[in-house]
């Protein structure tokens, strides 16, 4: 029933009292925002939020549904993963009218079917200040009255809630790409695979050091990389092997704690499809698709690593290379699913990487 009435409390004793269009149920998580203005789809079926009760920032959301569920390279063609990741979603005003070209269902429709709350006719820009102000904070939805501890995922390691537990091929292409899974987004392997790829999907705890392969990526992933032991302990052996390494947002991460630097919670993290990143070195600014809540402690990095970009709005790390060897790695998303594209070209230089090593060079 879209008008009941149900309610987010956040930790520091703020409720917001809202009306339902999800599944009726109580949740709790860690309350973050997102400010994009599309790709409520993708966004909610990505693995980095795990555990997250998301605040969309843009007033309108579920305008364009939800899009049909086609299979493409074995995995959903329109979506990050193969269901919604999220706890719960906030949002100010929900469409009850849709349409679009490619959808099949409501946001409320596919919100119920993954048994996901969703609470709209919230002050959204109240929240969002609160938690610009406060920090990202446990929170809960409250429904029917039941009540919920607060819980926060970061404690716990979500990795291993949603990497893959099979390894997994996907392509046939000319090189092999050992892709460690710490909760990879679709895109990013079909990224790899219009590249003459090979791609071998593995989970995040398995030694895949022993392994060929002409390049390794670490993939994106939900909550504090410090979690993620054993796979900084491969990502160590790796360095030795010396074969490319490419990582993207928890992957950037454990590769900074696996080159000896450390890394360290945001206030509120960056969460949307509008952050400045100015390349090191240049006067060049692109604007990314980012979803992570820790950065990389830049006074840390070894002295044969180099910050690669920059976050111009906060000045934190966004990228990091090796000064003479193929590893690097971006804090945003390349693969950038529902956009903007603008660093895709990133995949180039990896796959250039390893057209180099496989030569010789």
């Amino acid at each position: 029933m879209h008008n009941q009435t149900i309610k987010l409390v956040l930790e520091d004793g703020t409720e917001f009292k809202g009306k339902s269009f999800g599944f009726n149920k109580s949740v709790a998580g860690e309350v973050v925002f997102n400010t994009a203005m599309t790709g409520y789809p993708e966004n909610l079926s990505d693995p980095s939020y795990t555990g997250q009760i998301l605040v969309a920032t843009y007033p309108l959301i579920g305008n364009y549904g939800v899009p049909d569920e086609v299979m493409e390279h074995g995995m959903l063609k329109y979506f990050e993963s193969e269901k919604m990741r999220i706890s719960a979603l906030v949002i100010s005003d929900y469409s009850f009218s849709y349409s679009h070209w490619n959808s099949n269902k409501s946001l409320a429709t596919w919100l119920k079917e993954n048994k996901i709350p969703g609470i709209y006719d919230i002050d959204t820009r109240l929240l969002t200040k609160i938690l610009r102000v406060k920090g990202a904070m446990p929170g809960k939805i409250i429904c029917n009255d039941i009540d919920v501890e607060f819980y926060d995922p970061n404690a716990d390691n979500l990795v291993n809630q949603v990497t893959t537990k099979q390894i997994v091929t996907y392509g046939t292409g000319k090189y092999k790409v050992i892709l460690v899974d710490c909760g990879v987004k679709n895109n990013i392997i079909r990224c790899l695979l219009k590249r003459d790829t090979t791609v071998i999907r593995v989970p995040a705890d398995y030694d895949f050091t022993g392994e060929e392969y002409d390049g390794l990526f670490l993939s994106n992933g939900p909550g504090d990389p410090k979690k993620s032991a054993e796979t900084i302990e491969y990502v160590k052996k790796a360095y030795k092997i010396g074969k490319p390494i490419m990582g993207i947002c928890l992957g950037c991460q454990i590769m900074a704690l696996a080159s000896g630097a450390d890394t360290y919670k945001l206030k509120y993290g960056h969460r949307s499809h509008n952050q400045p990143v100015l390349q090191v070195g240049t006067n060049r600014c692109y604007i990314t698709s980012q979803n992570h809540g820790f950065a990389i402690n830049t006074d840390t990095l070894p002295n044969d690593w180099q910050t690669l970009f920059v976050n111009v709005n906060d000045n934190t790390c966004e990228g990091i290379k090796h000064l003479t060897k193929p590893f690097f790695a971006a804090q945003f998303h390349p693969e950038a699913s529902s956009g903007p594209t603008d660093t895709e070209y990133l995949f180039d230089d990896f796959m250039e990487l390893i057209e180099n090593s496989a030569k010789g060079k």
